[in-house]
């Protein structure tokens, strides 16, 4: 009887054995495919420095279109904004504009205190829980396009090549409130 228990034990370490080689085999196969999945993604361009998005706007760029696009960023704005109880929060702003002028970027430069401050005005009008849903984020979108396409206006109205109303969108970057 002791013998057929020796004999028990030897046959299921054996299969233990075959079981963590597959196992084995079957991670190092995973591993393998992944790896070659990640060449193929990074080869195509997906996981490249440059989006795919980014390099079909080159591509739009590169071939002339009418309907170019080009942006300026306002970075890092720090504002003091209050809830329906009166009290301060903070909120950290940075938004890009996109536009169809090509000069927008040197104009949004050239004349960042007159929007940061139309920033300053349009965020003071309105409360914390008013900025925090999505209607009001997309009414200060447009109440921002509006206002700076005035600003652009008015600063750029002796200059007949640059167009008015340049300004078409406005997309939040950072968009904090604490």
């Amino acid at each position: 009887m002791a013998e057929e228990n020796v004999e028990v034990k030897a046959s299921s370490g054996g299969a233990g054995k075959g079981i963590m080689i597959v196992l084995i085999a079957l991670v190092v196969i995973l591993l393998i495919a992944v790896g070659v999945g990640g060449y193929l993604l990074f080869s195509s361009g997906i996981l490249s420095g440059q989006p795919q998005q980014n390099q079909e706007m080159a591509k739009k760029e590169d071939s002339g279109d009418k309907n170019e696009t080009f942006k300026a960023s306002i970075n890092d704005l720090v504002l003091n904004i209050t809830n329906a109880k009166g009290r301060e929060k903070l909120m950290k702003l940075s938004f890009s504009i996109k536009s169809i002028e090509p000069s927008i970027e040197s104009l949004v430069e050239e004349y960042k205190p007159e929007i940061v401050d139309t920033v300053i005005a349009q965020i003071s009008a309105r409360s914390s829980e008013e900025l925090l849903t999505v209607g009001g984020k997309a009414l200060l979108k447009e109440e921002l396009i509006e206002e700076i396409n005035k600003i652009i206006n008015e600063v750029t109205a002796g200059d007949e090549d640059i167009k008015k109303d340049n300004i078409k969108k406005i997309f939040f970057t950072t968009f904090v409130i604490k």
